[in-house]
């Protein structure tokens, strides 16, 4: 048995807990968009062709953002093409994933989905094959309320009310030679500022966000965003940041301690936005919008696109199915942005359907939720108030990626208003339990509410279409509370959230 002392103090307070940290992430990208929230042959499609179901459960996994329309695809996107008259729009190669798009959702149809969802939309403007005139376009057409050429149209198109989009991603992963019209850090620095500056012109109360690096590992990582900001930052509001993760080659412990990465890239990226900030005497900060995080096998056969003369329209790709490791990574994961509340200000899961997501749907059946499901609707659910700064004791081991990594991880939310208290713990031992013992006594008055425990023996193990169940968490039986103390026994691989509450 591991021994793991946590201790809580409501003194040592983060920052509060960001609502915008529980977004996640629709391209058109596979069948994300096609056949997974727009299938209007479905039976539960409503008049727009959204299914219902996939509703549903977006608003019970409790997403708070949702970003659109990529990620990749939106550097060669042009938004007109998915307005006005469906049967009148064009059919366009997407560059980015080697298919052909029909438009035959846009941002119209978006906008309807996200306010059935009850999601705040989060737009992409296009830099990479276009530029200002294109971003400032749509911003007009979005959130002007009328009297001019675009904002005209979108009430001609149905939509009388403007969108009123307040976050604006200023183009995607500009870092990458992948993508479509990919730049120089300099050049993307000025056009960032110059599309920024015109946005900020239209609508002054917008809230931009500036690429950043796509990894970690990237060779420009750091100087990247140095530059960047150099160029951009009285115009924006927030830098992204993009990482996904997998076990690469039977590596599971080092595949568990993930989160030491996402550590390590948050508070690089926070030390040079402040250098920035202090090399330009400015007195605003540049916080962090982790607009594309995940667990995606890149190297599996699902992750590549198709080539040649075959354009096909929504095909199969990125399909990740997860299993148990995935889902405690994935907790794990959203413990560090949790901890990091204070400068991430804003994340997106990628994705939310059938693309490396969640969520999973058969065209015209089924939906099922995928194992990473359940640490996100928990943690969405349950982290609430501020964030506390926990002090972990626990011993170490070694990986291969990172370096020595703490067996047990952890993060902690409270309440203010209501006293309630949320405990999210990740146990990385693939041999051994863990015996945890939590500290309360600077939180007299608690009770334990609920405990939950993500874990299987087998941690391979995954959800499917027939079974979504035998993965989901279960009733954690060894929790108590007593003598100011909580303990628990947390089984190897899991993802355990600990509820308490004030003593009635």
């Amino acid at each position: 048995m591991i021994p793991v002392r946590l201790t809580l103090d409501p003194a040592f307070r983060v920052a509060p807990v960001r609502r915008r940290t529980f977004g996640s992430f629709v391209e058109h990208l596979g069948r994300c968009v096609y056949t997974g929230i727009h299938d209007p042959e479905h039976p539960t499609a409503d008049q727009d062709g959204f299914r219902k179901d996939v509703l549903e459960l977006t608003r019970e996994l409790g997403v708070s953002t949702v970003r659109y329309p990529g990620g990749n695809f939106v550097s060669g996107y042009r938004w007109e093409d998915g307005v006005g008259p469906v049967e009148q729009r064009p059919r366009r190669l997407d560059l980015a994933w080697h298919s052909t798009e029909p438009n035959t959702v846009g941002v119209d149809e978006f906008m309807r989905w996200a306010e059935r969802a009850q999601v705040e939309p989060m737009m992409a403007v296009n830099l990479g094959t276009r530029g200002v005139q294109e971003a400032v376009d749509l911003l007009e057409y979005c959130n002007v309320p009328g009297g001019t050429a675009l904002s005209d149209l979108r009430r001609a198109n149905g939509a009388p009310d403007p969108y009123r989009v307040r976050m604006w991603c200023l183009g995607n992963e500009m870092d990458g030679p992948w993508q479509t019209g990919h730049k120089t850090a300099y050049e993307y620095g000025r056009l960032a500022a110059e599309t920024g500056r015109a946005m900020r012109m239209v609508d002054p109360g917008i809230e931009l966000v500036a690429c950043g690096s796509s990894s970690s590992v990237m060779e420009t990582f750091g100087e990247w965003e140095r530059i960047v900001l150099t160029e951009a930052y009285d115009q924006v509001d927030y830098i992204s940041a993009h990482a996904y993760y997998w076990e690469e080659e039977g590596d599971l412990g080092s595949f568990l301690a993930s989160a030491v990465d996402m550590d390590h890239f948050v508070e690089s990226v926070t030390a040079t936005a402040d250098a920035v900030r202090a090399a330009q005497r400015r007195s605003k900060r540049i916080h962090v919008s982790f607009d594309e995080w995940n667990v995606w096998y890149q190297k599996r056969a699902e992750s590549r696109p198709p080539r040649g003369d075959d354009w096909p329209v929504a095909p199969v790709l990125l399909e990740d199915r997860y299993n148990v490791a995935d889902a405690v990574v994935v907790g794990n994961l959203l413990i560090s942005l949790l901890r990091h509340s204070d400068r991430v200000h804003a994340a997106s899961l990628a994705q939310l359907v059938n693309v490396i997501a969640p969520i999973m749907t058969e065209p015209g059946g089924r939906v099922w939720k995928q194992t990473i499901f359940h640490p996100f609707a928990a943690a969405a659910r349950w982290a609430r108030g501020d964030v506390l700064q926990v002090a972990v004791e626990s011993p170490t081991y070694e990986t291969a990626r990172y370096g020595d990594a703490a067996l047990v991880d952890a993060v902690a939310t409270r309440d203010e208003e209501t006293g309630d208290v949320a405990v999210f713990v990740v146990n990385r031992s693939t041999g051994a339990p863990a015996a945890l013992d939590v500290d309360l006594r600077a939180l007299p008055g608690l009770r334990l509410v609920e405990a939950s425990t993500l874990a299987n023996p087998d941690h391979t193990w995954s959800a499917t279409a027939d079974d979504d169940t035998s993965v989901a968490p279960r009733a954690n039986a060894t929790a108590r509370v007593a003598d100011g103390r909580l303990s628990a026994e947390l089984p190897p691989v899991s993802w355990t959230v600990l509820r308490l509450g004030p003593v009635a």
